[in-house]
């Protein structure tokens, strides 16, 4: 289902308009719901989920159709994502999808509060904002709806500096923020120095999104990587994250019905690894004091007969034990010739008249 901003009595939103088929950027290729629809009654509280960073290129966008499509798996939906980036990458991504759901809904910044209550009465039960990279007050007004606030963050100090702004917007209105750790090196020092960074503005989620060609290149046709390839690394860690987010959800709002199945306790020791036979230390050995034992005389030097004397012979070292002087005139003494001496006051280059060039016979100047 397709839902957009006519649906909601409101202006038309300005949105790019598509050669082929004349829809914004938004709808291409979906049949909009008419205004005629009439949305079921709805009596529980819908859930928002908003992804915020300051930063360009932290993965909200990628991260955002993950976590709707994992939701909408885990029977959480119906689930709608909000793209308010006007760049429409979620929408792009969204159009070349060819399941249904999630359910996607083009609508503007400006118009938000009154879709959000639409789509509460559409029977929406989550719904998933992606916002673009910048601090505005339109990004304010997104967060202001917010539930939970997601801030995925690569580990790197540009990253690291530009949380502060998005930390202000979420502390002005008093919402709770996690940081997702997204593109980090395996093993590498730089990823537990920046969670430990971000723990310090705020919760970080014990799973951390590793670098994989495989996350960016399954929402090249619209599908996420667990739907690509279910049986990935980077698909469990998907699976994890929207577990660890399911359960942080159903706790700050106390909707039981979308408690998970199983809690997440397993996540409080996930980022520790398994200590190997050769990481367990080996118990000291006792010590135990020495044996006395009678101590046995050594035996005595043959003695030498009464006419014979030792004869001690020393050897010449192999190497002079002085220093070794050559042989030849004494260069301490002071030689009675110096270099220009008169010759030099006599003539000005300290040449002999023999040395210089005869001009009268040919010689070049």
């Amino acid at each position: 289902m397709q839902l957009h901003a006519s649906d909601f009595s409101l202006p038309q939103s300005v949105a790019p308009q598509d050669a082929k088929t004349g829809f914004s950027a938004g709808l291409a290729g979906r049949n909009a719901v008419s205004e005629s629809f009439v949305p079921p009654p709805r009596t529980d509280r819908m859930h928002v989920l908003v992804l915020a960073s300051q930063k360009g290129g932290s993965g909200k966008t990628t991260l955002s159709g993950h976590l709707a499509v994992e939701a909408d798996k885990a029977g959480i939906g119906p689930v709608a994502l909000i793209d308010t980036d006007p760049q429409g990458s979620l929408a792009q991504w969204w159009n070349a999808r060819e399941a249904l759901t999630p359910h996607f809904a083009q609508v503007g910044v400006l118009e938000l509060d009154e879709a959000l209550d639409h789509l509460e009465k559409a029977g929406m039960k989550l719904v998933v904002i992606d916002t673009p990279p910048a601090i505005t007050g339109s990004i304010s007004r997104v967060v202001a709806h917010a539930d939970l606030v997601l801030v995925p963050t690569r580990p790197s100090p540009h990253d690291l500096r530009a949380v502060g702004a998005t930390v202000d917007i979420a502390e002005k209105h008093d919402k709770p923020l996690v940081f997702v750790v997204n593109g980090a090196t395996a093993r590498a020092r730089i990823t537990g120095e920046a969670a430990v960074a971000l723990s310090q503005h705020g919760t970080v989620a014990p799973i951390t999104l590793h670098h994989r060609v495989d996350f960016a290149a399954s929402m090249t046709d619209g599908r996420t990587v667990g739907e690509a390839a279910p049986k990935s690394a980077s698909s469990k860690e998907v699976r994890d994250l929207w577990l660890y987010v399911q359960d942080r959800l159903s706790r700050l709002t106390n909707d039981e019905k979308i408690v998970p199945e199983k809690r997440p306790e397993h996540f409080a020791v996930s980022a520790l690894t398994v200590a190997d036979t050769e990481d367990v230390e080996a118990p000291e050995p006792e010590w135990n004091p020495p044996v006395m034992t009678q101590n046995t005389p050594l035996p005595p030097l043959p003695s030498l007969p009464a006419n014979d004397t030792a004869v001690v012979t020393i050897e010449k070292p192999p190497f002079p034990d002085g220093i070794d002087r050559r042989s030849g005139v004494d260069r301490r003494v002071p030689q009675s010739h110096m270099f220009g001496g008169g010759e030099r006051r006599t003539h000005s280059f300290g040449r002999r008249a023999t040395d210089r060039p005869s001009y009268e016979n040919g010689g070049n100047r």
